[in-house]
This record gives structure tokens, sequence and C-alpha cells, in this order.
């Protein structure tokens, strides 16, 4: 019998931080868990990522509340994940916003992207009868699209595939701050299992291109200042190389998952051990690395079954 995941053993309650990193703009953080956005207009308020559940999502909201009684009327969502959107319905918002390619996800994979998570990581969908179900888009974009919450302007785009093929950011002009959802992490493990790492770096050059003087990560602190972003985006260039990497090279040689894995591990485990959802991430990491490497373009679609039998082969 295989070991449990490492994150199913994850069940301690995480801090919330609620951090101003811009005028009128927050991240909500919790210690590596996922994060939040919020976008105070003149007259109403975006949410960037729904988090996994309603109850969840009002942890979120009470955070609003201590700042704005403006109503909330739009959700945007980087990506099509389950601990990102499934708490979409709790905002009561007008418009809720993905990228063409990340609803083209839900379609084809969100209930079996629901199923796995859930089983991976319970922790994180505390309150999950109250899902109502898949969280689909009301408004979506190709390459880009721009809201207006009174006279603040915000550009929603799609800048290349990274953490997932439909991955958005969204960026206040006026303050120059992104949300950059999964495509940037800080101190945490960058989750690479429907990823595309061949892409992953121009993304990460694209952001860099804005000289953002701060972003609210998918996950881990907010970064404030364009030192602290910088190596936060570069930190994340390296965890992505060196997931690759090693595994490109076992699959080079025709060797196996096992040998891909214990190879990853090597490289990664001296720099990233101690980052939040590592032990986490790392099995689908290499999972993916692999699959890339071998020529599979397309991540396949995990499932609660999927992800036991690659576990499964990894303890062999």
């Amino acid at each position: 019998m295989a070991k449990a995941f490492a994150s199913q053993g994850d069940m301690s309650e995480k801090k919330i931080s609620f951090t101003e990193v811009g005028e009128g703009l927050y991240a909500f953080t919790a210690e590596g868990d996922p994060n939040s956005g919020v976008i105070i207009g003149d007259d109403s308020v975006m949410i960037i990522e729904a988090q996994a559940t309603p109850r969840l999502a009002n942890k979120v909201i009470e955070c609003v509340r201590s700042v704005t009684d403006k109503p909330i009327t739009h959700v945007a969502l980087t990506h099509y994940h389950a601990v990102r959107v499934l708490g979409a319905s709790a905002f009561g918002a007008q418009q809720i916003i993905m990228s063409d390619a990340a609803r083209a996800m839900v379609v084809e994979r969100g209930q079996e992207d629901w199923d796995s998570e859930f089983q991976r990581f319970p922790r994180l969908f505390e309150g999950h009868e109250s899902i109502p179900g898949l969280t689909y888009p009301t408004t979506t974009f190709s390459e880009s699209m721009s809201v207006y919450l009174g006279k603040r302007r915000v550009d929603i785009m799609h800048l290349g595939r990274a953490h997932t093929a439909g991955d958005a950011v969204i960026h206040v002009p006026d303050q120059n701050v992104m949300f950059t959802g999964d495509i940037v992490e800080y101190n945490s493990a960058c989750y690479c299992g429907d990823g595309h790492f061949a892409d992953w770096g121009d993304t990460l050059d694209a952001i860099k291109w804005f000289e953002v003087d701060a972003i609210a990560p998918g996950r881990g602190n907010a970064l404030v200042g364009q030192d602290m972003v910088n190596a936060a985006i570069e930190n994340t260039r390296d965890f992505v190389e060196s997931t690759y990497r090693p595994a490109a090279k076992v699959a080079a040689r025709g060797g196996s998952l096992k040998e891909a894995w214990d190879a990853v591990r090597a490289e990664c485990d001296p720099k990233f051990a101690d980052y939040a959802i590592y032990e986490h991430c790392l099995p689908f990491n290499v999972a993916r690395a692999f699959d890339e490497a071998r020529g599979i373009e397309t991540p396949r679609i995990w499932t609660a079954q999927r992800d036991l039998e690659m576990w499964e082969q990894l303890q062999g």
C-alpha cells in the first residue's frame, strides 16, 4: 500500500494576512495556501481568485469588508483549478472572467480536476458541501481585455502558457501592480502538473517587462518593491528549470518515471525542500516534466485514479 500524499496529512490552520500592495489593492495570503487579490475601484470591487469553497471565500469577503463596503461586482480567475474557482458563488458578482482557454479547460477537465484535488488536499476544501457545481465564466477573452471600475482601469491578459495553458494575469496600471496567479510563487513550490515547462520562462519574461512595483503571487507573501518582485520571478524560473532539466535528461536516455523522480529530487531538494507544498507538488511536477520531455505537448488530465496510479509507481 503506497503511503498517502503529503498534502493529505496537512490539516494545520494557516495564518491569514491581508496586505496592501498599492492604493486600494490588497493581497489575501495564508502561509502557502492559495492567495486571492482585491481591487477596489471608484464604486465597486474586483476579486482575483475565488478560493476552493464558498466558506473559504467568505474569509476573503470578511477582509474586504474591513476596508470597504463597496459591492463586489467582478471575479477574475487566472486559471481553471478547483482550489481557485469553486468558491466563486459566494461573491455574488455580476461578472466572472476567465480566458477562453481556461473556460475550455473547465469544460474538458473541470470535474476530474475537482475530484483529483479534493482527494489530494482535503483541508483546502473546508465547507465543500456548499459548492454549487463547476464555476463557468460569464465573460471570456482571447488575448486581453480591460474592465473599468469607475475610472480605475484593470487589464486582464494572457501573456503565455506557464502553470496552465490558459493563465491570465491582472495588471492595475495606475499603481503598476500585478496579480500573477500561479505563474509566480514566493517561498512556495510551483505546481507544474498541468504546466508548460518550455513556455514558462518566456511568460515570466513577459511579466518582467512590465517592471511592476508589486506582485500578489499565487502563493506566498505579497511582493512589494522591484527587488523583491524580480527575486521572486527568478526564483520561480529556477524552480521550473530545476524540475524540468533532470527529468528531461532521464527521458532522453529512455529512463523511467521513478528515475526521473530521483533525479529531480537530487536537484531540487537542496534548494526547495523547505518551500510550502513542496512534497505535495513534486510527484505531479515530475510526471508532467517527464511527459513533456517525451513529446506529450498537452498535459494529460489528472483524475483521482491516475493520481493514485502515479503515486504507487513512484513508491515502487
